[in-house]
C-alpha cells in the first residue's frame, strides 16, 4: 500500500453495464474516457461533467461513449468500480518492512497508503460522497473498503502493540483507523485547512495522530 502519485491503472474492463472491448483502439479509447473523467471530477461535480465535454477532451464521440457504457449512472459506477479495485489491489499489497517493525512506522506506512490511493481517485471519491445524499448505495463499495483496510491492518499493528488485551486494542485501532477516514473524508469534502489531502503533512501529523492513540492503549492499565 505504498503512496503513489501516477495515474490508477485500469487492468480491465470487466464491469456491470459496460460494453467489452476487444480491439486495442477501442479498449484505448474506454482507458481515455475513464482516465479523463477521473481527473475532471477533480475539479467539477458528476452534475457539471457533461458527456460532451468529456467525449471533447479525448477526442471521441458520443455515440462512442454510448456504445461503451449504457448511461452516465453507468460510467460513474466504472469509475467507483476501478477505484475500489485499485484499494484492494494496494491492501493486498501491505507488508510490514521488518520482522519487528515499529509502531510508528507501521501507522506511517498504512496511512500514506490510504492518501495515496485517495489522492489518486479524489475526484471519484468526492463525487461519490456528494452523490450519496441521493443515492446512498454510491459509497457502499468505499464503506466495504474502509472495513477491510481495518481488517488487514489489525494483524499489522497488533503485534507491535506488545501481547495481552488483544480485544482492547483490536478496538483502539478500529477507532483510530476511524479517526483517519474521517478526517481525510473531510478533507476532501470540505477542505477546512490548515492540511490539505496534497499536503505530506497530513501524512506525518495523521500517522502520529494514529500511533499516539494506539501508545495509550499499549499504556493503559488493565482493569483491576
Amino acid at each position: 500500500m505504498r503512496p503513489r502519485s501516477d495515474q490508477p491503472v485500469f487492468r480491465d474492463f470487466d464491469l456491470p453495464g459496460v460494453a467489452p472491448s476487444r480491439q486495442k483502439r477501442s479498449r484505448e479509447t474506454t482507458l481515455a474516457l475513464l482516465r479523463a473523467g477521473a481527473e475532471m471530477l477533480r475539479t467539477r461535480s458528476l452534475a457539471d461533467l457533461s458527456i460532451e465535454s468529456l467525449c471533447t477532451e479525448v477526442g471521441a464521440t458520443v455515440g462512442a461513449f454510448y456504445s461503451r457504457f449504457e448511461s452516465k449512472e453507468t460510467y460513474f459506477n466504472a469509475l467507483t468500480a476501478l477505484a475500489t479495485r485499485d484499494g484492494e489491489q494496494r491492501l493486498a499489497g501491505i507488508r510490514p518492512p521488518s520482522p519487528d517493525p515499529d509502531l510508528e512506522r507501521l501507522c506511517l506506512i498504512i496511512v500514506s497508503g490510504i492518501i495515496g490511493w485517495m489522492r489518486n481517485h479524489e475526484g471519484v471519491l468526492r463525487a461519490a460522497l456528494q452523490h450519496d445524499d441521493t443515492r446512498p448505495d454510491k459509497w457502499t463499495p468505499f464503506k466495504a473498503l474502509a472495513q477491510a483496510t481495518t481488517a488487514r491492518a489489525t494483524p499489522l499493528l497488533l503485534p507491535a502493540m506488545g501481547k495481552g488485551r488483544k480485544a482492547a486494542k483490536t478496538r483502539a485501532i478500529a477507532f483510530g483507523l476511524q479517526i483517519v477516514l474521517g478526517t481525510l473524508v473531510n478533507a476532501i469534502l470540505n477542505d477546512p485547512g490548515p492540511l490539505s489531502l496534497l499536503s505530506k503533512e497530513m501524512e506525518t501529523r495523521l500517522a502520529g495522530c494514529l500511533a499516539l492513540l494506539l501508545q495509550a492503549e499499549v499504556d493503559r492499565a488493565p482493569p483491576r
